[in-house]
């Protein structure tokens, strides 16, 4: 388990090559980590309203100091974070070799 501050990214990706080789969708539910293996698969809580959400890990970053994560910008919506644009949460792996379109959405009801 990883805590600290999440951010997103989108527009200026969306279409461009992952670090995975993927083309980034940023209406998929994916993330960037700096460090876990690609294709991770990991369960997001936003601390600050307790909403979840699961990602795959398909690209490297963020490179903003002090940042554990980027979100995708669907993503970053379901847990509500999207306006502020970071939020304090909880990074908790669930498994690997996630694939893609595995995931769909999910909330704190679901998990």
């Amino acid at each position: 388990q990883f805590d600290g501050v999440a951010s997103w990214y989108g527009p200026d990706f969306h279409d461009k090559k992952t670090s995975n080789g993927e083309t980034y969708n940023m209406y998929d539910m994916t993330a960037a980590h700096k460090t876990l293996p690609m294709n991770t698969v990991v369960k997001v809580d936003n601390l600050e309203n307790g909403r979840s959400i699961i990602v795959r890990i398909n690209d490297r970053g963020p490179f903003v100091r002090g940042r554990i994560i980027d979100l995708s910008n669907k993503a970053a919506h379901e847990i509500d974070m999207y306006r502020k644009g970071t939020a304090q949460v909880k990074i908790t792996v669930l498994g690997y070799n996630g694939e893609k379109g595995q995931f769909t959405l999910y909330d704190s009801e679901n998990l």
